[in-house]
Protein backbone atom coordinates (compact mmCIF):
# COMPACT_ATOMS: atom_id res chain seq x y z
CA UNK A 1 0.00 0.00 0.00
CA UNK A 2 1.15 3.78 -0.89
CA UNK A 3 1.05 4.71 2.69
CA UNK A 4 3.14 2.40 3.79
CA UNK A 5 5.32 2.24 1.25
CA UNK A 6 6.34 5.98 1.95
CA UNK A 7 6.48 5.74 5.92
CA UNK A 8 9.27 2.79 5.31
CA UNK A 9 10.82 4.80 2.28
CA UNK A 10 10.79 7.74 4.42
CA UNK A 11 12.28 5.77 8.00
CA UNK A 12 14.55 3.84 6.27
CA UNK A 13 16.71 6.95 4.46
CA UNK A 14 16.29 9.26 7.95
CA UNK A 15 14.02 11.58 6.49
CA UNK A 16 11.67 13.49 8.72
CA UNK A 17 8.20 14.05 7.39
CA UNK A 18 9.41 18.18 6.90
CA UNK A 19 12.39 16.82 4.91
CA UNK A 20 10.38 14.76 2.32
CA UNK A 21 7.56 17.59 2.33
CA UNK A 22 9.94 20.29 1.30
CA UNK A 23 11.89 18.73 -1.28
CA UNK A 24 8.73 17.47 -3.19
CA UNK A 25 7.01 20.87 -2.88
CA UNK A 26 4.15 20.54 0.19
CA UNK A 27 3.72 21.21 3.54
CA UNK A 28 4.25 18.89 6.21
CA UNK A 29 0.97 18.21 6.92
CA UNK A 30 -0.16 17.34 3.43
CA UNK A 31 2.62 14.75 3.27
CA UNK A 32 1.49 13.37 6.66
CA UNK A 33 -2.14 12.58 5.50
CA UNK A 34 -0.40 10.66 2.87
CA UNK A 35 1.18 8.16 5.06
CA UNK A 36 -1.66 8.13 7.08
CA UNK A 37 -3.88 7.19 3.99
CA UNK A 38 -6.61 9.89 4.21
CA UNK A 39 -5.08 11.23 0.49
CA UNK A 40 -2.98 10.02 -2.12
CA UNK A 41 -0.19 12.22 -3.82
CA UNK A 42 -1.25 13.49 -7.29
CA UNK A 43 0.60 11.54 -10.16
CA UNK A 44 3.24 14.55 -10.49
CA UNK A 45 4.45 14.49 -7.13
CA UNK A 46 4.00 10.00 -6.83
CA UNK A 47 6.64 10.36 -9.49
CA UNK A 48 9.09 12.89 -7.72
CA UNK A 49 8.67 10.70 -4.90
CA UNK A 50 9.50 7.40 -6.35
CA UNK A 51 12.76 9.56 -8.25
CA UNK A 52 13.94 10.62 -4.64
CA UNK A 53 14.21 6.93 -3.68
CA UNK A 54 15.19 5.96 -7.14
CA UNK A 55 12.43 3.20 -7.64
CA UNK A 56 9.43 3.33 -9.94
CA UNK A 57 5.96 4.88 -9.64
CA UNK A 58 5.02 1.38 -9.93
CA UNK A 59 6.84 -0.58 -6.70
CA UNK A 60 5.97 3.02 -4.99
CA UNK A 61 2.12 2.44 -5.81
CA UNK A 62 1.98 -1.46 -5.85
CA UNK A 63 2.81 -3.86 -3.07
CA UNK A 64 1.94 -7.30 -2.96
CA UNK A 65 0.91 -7.42 1.26
CA UNK A 66 3.98 -9.87 1.21
CA UNK A 67 6.84 -7.81 1.52
CA UNK A 68 7.47 -7.07 5.85
CA UNK A 69 10.34 -5.79 7.89
CA UNK A 70 10.29 -2.20 6.45
CA UNK A 71 11.86 -3.78 2.98
CA UNK A 72 11.83 -0.70 1.00
CA UNK A 73 9.97 -1.63 -2.77
CA UNK A 74 12.09 -2.77 -5.37
CA UNK A 75 14.10 -0.73 -7.58
CA UNK A 76 13.59 -0.67 -11.30
CA UNK A 77 14.43 -3.88 -12.94
CA UNK A 78 14.66 -5.88 -9.45
CA UNK A 79 12.43 -7.82 -7.37
CA UNK A 80 12.01 -7.97 -4.03
CA UNK A 81 9.49 -11.51 -2.89
CA UNK A 82 9.31 -10.96 0.72
CA UNK A 83 10.95 -12.71 3.19
CA UNK A 84 11.51 -16.80 3.91
CA UNK A 85 12.47 -18.93 7.25
CA UNK A 86 15.11 -21.65 6.91
CA UNK A 87 13.76 -24.70 8.38
CA UNK A 88 15.84 -27.17 10.42
CA UNK A 89 16.87 -28.93 7.90
CA UNK A 90 18.03 -25.92 5.69
CA UNK A 91 15.12 -25.89 3.22
CA UNK A 92 13.41 -22.76 1.97
CA UNK A 93 10.20 -21.80 0.10
CA UNK A 94 10.62 -19.99 -2.73
CA UNK A 95 7.44 -17.14 -2.46
CA UNK A 96 4.98 -18.43 -5.45
CA UNK A 97 5.23 -15.01 -7.12
CA UNK A 98 8.81 -15.88 -7.60
CA UNK A 99 8.49 -19.58 -8.86
CA UNK A 100 5.54 -18.37 -10.98
CA UNK A 101 7.43 -15.52 -12.49
CA UNK A 102 10.96 -17.85 -13.49
CA UNK A 103 8.36 -21.05 -13.93
CA UNK A 104 9.80 -23.26 -10.99
CA UNK A 105 7.86 -25.45 -10.01
CA UNK A 106 8.47 -29.26 -7.79
CA UNK A 107 11.93 -31.60 -9.07
CA UNK A 108 13.52 -28.28 -10.41
CA UNK A 109 17.10 -28.54 -9.83
CA UNK A 110 18.70 -24.76 -9.08
CA UNK A 111 22.40 -23.91 -9.17
CA UNK A 112 23.43 -22.01 -5.72
CA UNK A 113 25.77 -19.29 -6.17
CA UNK A 114 26.45 -16.52 -3.68
CA UNK A 115 29.00 -13.85 -2.58
CA UNK A 116 29.93 -12.28 0.96
CA UNK A 117 26.10 -10.83 1.01
CA UNK A 118 23.80 -12.94 -0.35
CA UNK A 119 22.95 -15.94 -2.16
CA UNK A 120 21.31 -16.30 -6.07
CA UNK A 121 19.22 -19.21 -7.34
CA UNK A 122 19.18 -20.09 -10.85
CA UNK A 123 17.95 -22.62 -13.19
CA UNK A 124 20.57 -25.64 -14.16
Amino acid sequence: MLSDNITALRKMNGYSQEQVAERIGITRQAYAKWERGTTVPDIEKASMLAHMYGITVDSLINADGEVTDMMPPAPPGKNIWGTVTIGERGQIVIPKAARDKFGFKAGDRLIVLSDEVGIALLPT
